[in-house]
């Protein structure tokens, strides 16, 4: 079969970039965009400037400030992310009709044939890389390889302004030798219940079978035997509708006080909410993920008549399904929510060899 060619195109702190480039004070210094302290907001994004202090997105805003006494907080704008985003898609679409956005600073790309017969995906990334540069002043960091996942990998190698090439030759010695908390779609909890497993790495993972890998993981495990592997295949869709919308949080330490969980879920309930404006979109039914130190998980829904637009009515009914489903008697490792229903809020097999 003929491998595909996948770029994976991700833009370099794509909120704090976009203000630091409207504002000319804003530059060289650490910059979030979020909710501020006093709110009980969250970081949606963060400059490099702030993540030399390990600030990073769904982190509450408080602990970014505590950890950064010079940090500056900005009110999202998504009008003005949206407007560059559609920009930079446009440029895609210039090379590929196979574009699949996930979010509004990232995207995949199917470049196996092209718009404009280059034979090289890498040089359809550089030429990309360059467009995005000379039209927004922005970077973005591209990975090319046969797959979706790899190119994803590829993507967070060389951040900021990278370019990284994970070639068929080298997929499978790329994948043994990623520490298993690095791979994309595993998770921190995932992550530390692999660990104790004895995986470390992909070479660990590789050992597994897939009916072990399901019993432990449920369906997904299917997708880690297959990664081990260096297989997805998962076709690049431009059509893709997404059904739900989410924001979740694992914790370094599990939370046992039912204050420190709600403040959690109050920043969780904010990047959500930013999300959905991020998406121009809402819903109406909410639901709230638990998973317990012992590794138990719990989901509990609840609908309403009126779209959750505004992010006071989320976080209260986030607030009444946790006070409600808790178990007390538990610790707690991940706190999630997921708005789905969703409307608008606006009209509107072998592998041969591939030359990258």
């Amino acid at each position: 079969m003929t491998l595909r060619k996948i770029l994976h195109i991700d833009m370099d702190a794509f909120f704090a970039s976009v203000e630091q480039r409207d504002n000319i004070a804003l530059r060289g210094k650490p910059v979030v965009v979020g909710g501020r302290p006093e709110h009980r907001g969250a970081v949606a994004a963060a400059s490099y400037e702030a993540r030399r202090y390990g600030i990073h997105s769904a982190m509450p805003s408080r602990t970014a400030a505590q950890r950064c006494k010079d940090l500056i907080f900005v009110r999202p704008r998504f009008e003005a992310y949206r407007e560059v985003s559609e920009q930079i898609r446009a440029i895609f679409r210039d090379y590929t009709a196979l574009v699949e956005p996930v979010s509004l600073d990232e995207a995949y790309l199917d470049v196996t044939t092209n718009k404009r017969n280059i034979s090289s995906a890498m040089e359809i990334a550089r030429q990309i890389k360059q467009r995005i540069r000379d039209q927004t002043q922005l970077t973005a960091s591209a990975g090319v390889s046969i797959n979706k996942f790899l190119a994803k990998m590829a993507s967070d190698l060389d951040k900021p302004n990278g370019l990284s090439l994970i070639s068929p030759d080298r997929a499978q010695a790329f994948v043994s030798d990623l520490p298993i908390a690095k791979f994309h779609g595993v998770g921190k909890v995932t992550a530390s219940k692999m660990h104790g497993l004895g995986i470390q790495s992909g070479q660990d993972l590789l050992q597994w079978s897939e009916a072990d890998l399901v019993a432990q993981f449920g369906k997904v495990g299917h997708y880690y035997y297959r990664i081990a592997r260096a297989e997805d295949e998962r076709a690049v869709n431009p059509n893709r509708i997404r059904r739900s919308i989410g924001a979740e949080r694992s914790f370094r330490s599990d939370l046992t006080e039912t204050d420190q969980m709600l403040e959690e879920l109050d920043a969780i309930a904010t990047l959500l909410h930013q999300r959905l404006a991020e998406n121009q979109r809402s819903g109406t039914t909410l639901t709230l993920k638990i998973k317990y130190a012992n590794y138990q998980q719990i989901t509990r829904s609840r609908s309403v008549r009126e779209s959750l637009e505004e992010l006071e009515v989320i976080r209260q009914l986030a607030q009444e399904l946790l006070l409600r489903h808790l178990d007390t008697e538990q610790k707690v490792r991940l706190l999630g929510l997921t708005v789905s229903n969703l409307n608008s809020t606006q009209d509107g097999p072998r592998q041969l060899s591939l030359q990258l």
